[in-house]
């Protein structure tokens, strides 16, 4: 990432340094995994969609630890993973909104909450900003080199009441919980940024 675009980190620290963490990123641009797993001060374990893994990127993507989601369905298998990761005090990224799109963190589904209620796990907003502007001459995939990236890890929160409660309702109050953080982050970001 460093080498192809100007990452500027914002925030590295409040990453908790040991335990299991939930990293929640804003998602506008293709880039923005990548991105997140190449400056991020902890290996991170992404839930990526199933269509992600073809050809080559399919055993690249498995031998660097990243989890293969079915969106279609109620993934066992990935879900099983993403909560060993946990389990094992390591990093899970999640796109809340499920999918490429504003990067607003407007609609959120209902999976992040279910992993950060059942793991216990504490919540580190993300934001990568800069990743969706202009496309690169090259390819329209991509940001354009050498431009600036802003990666923005905001403090850490729980998403749970306090309750242990892993009812459809807890799960709810929880996911508003979190779009309240995780927009109020998105601002933070844009502020210290300037974007």
């Amino acid at each position: 990432m460093y080498g192809l675009w100007k990452p500027r980190v914002l925030g590295a620290w409040k990453v908790p340094a040991a335990g299991p963490v939930i990293f929640a990123v804003n998602h506008a641009h293709n880039i923005d995994g990548p991105m997140v797993m190449g400056v991020a001060p902890r290996p991170t374990h992404f839930l990526i969609k199933k269509e992600a893994f073809i050809g080559p990127l399919d055993p690249f993507l498995l031998g660097i630890g990243q989890v293969k989601v079915d969106r279609q369905s109620a993934d066992r298998t990935a879900i099983t993973q993403a909560l060993d990761i946990l389990d094992h005090g390591g990093v899970l990224g999640i796109f809340p909104e499920g999918t490429r799109g504003e990067g607003d963190f407007a609609s959120l589904r209902a999976g992040l909450a279910y992993f950060a209620v059942r793991s216990g796990a504490p919540i580190v907003p993300v934001a990568v900003l800069g990743s969706s502007g202009k496309s690169s001459r090259l390819t329209k995939a991509l940001p354009p080199l050498r431009t600036r990236v802003d990666v923005v890890f905001g403090d850490p929160f729980q998403a749970g009441d306090g309750s242990g409660r892993r009812t459809r309702t807890a799960l709810d109050e929880a996911t508003e919980r979190i779009q309240k953080q995780l927009a109020a982050h998105l601002d933070n970001a844009r502020r210290l940024t300037g974007r």
